[in-house]
């Protein structure tokens, strides 16, 4: 299984907001970063999961990363947002690993994740108790 990073979905007001932005790319997506990720050659096939409300919400599969030319590198992305049934997750700065079998599983087509009808405060409560 390849592995993954997690990243906040920073300055993202919803899932559907971070999914217009990163739609709004044709070839790919792009996020700076200071480091280059020790691992990156095992996330050949991996993805960036986004965290939004203290809950993965859905994932970007990983073209790869690339020098930037000023010391810094790129995480490029497909510009797509492909759900992912929601999963407590703190917040964090920059980017972490995420084990394959870590990860939530994709939704399948049509289905809906409970959690997206919950008020934000209630799921941040639940999650912060544990129970979600």
């Amino acid at each position: 299984m390849p592995l993954h990073i997690t990243k906040i979905a920073f300055g993202s007001e919803s899932p559907a907001t971070l999914r217009a932005w990163l739609e709004s790319h044709q070839e790919e997506a792009r996020l700076t970063t200071r480091y280059l990720p020790k691992r990156a050659a095992e996330m050949e096939g991996g993805s960036l999961y986004w965290i939004h409300g203290h809950r993965l919400v859905g994932r970007s599969p990983l073209i790869g990363f690339q020098e930037t030319g000023q010391g810094r590198f790129w995480i490029r992305l497909q510009p797509r947002l492909i759900a992912v049934r929601a999963m407590p997750k703190r917040a964090h700065q920059g980017w972490r690993y995420l084990e394959g079998e870590d990860a939530p599983p994709d939704l399948g087509e049509g289905e809906a994740d409970d959690l997206d009808a919950m008020p934000r405060a209630l799921l941040g409560e639940l999650t912060r108790l544990g129970l979600v």
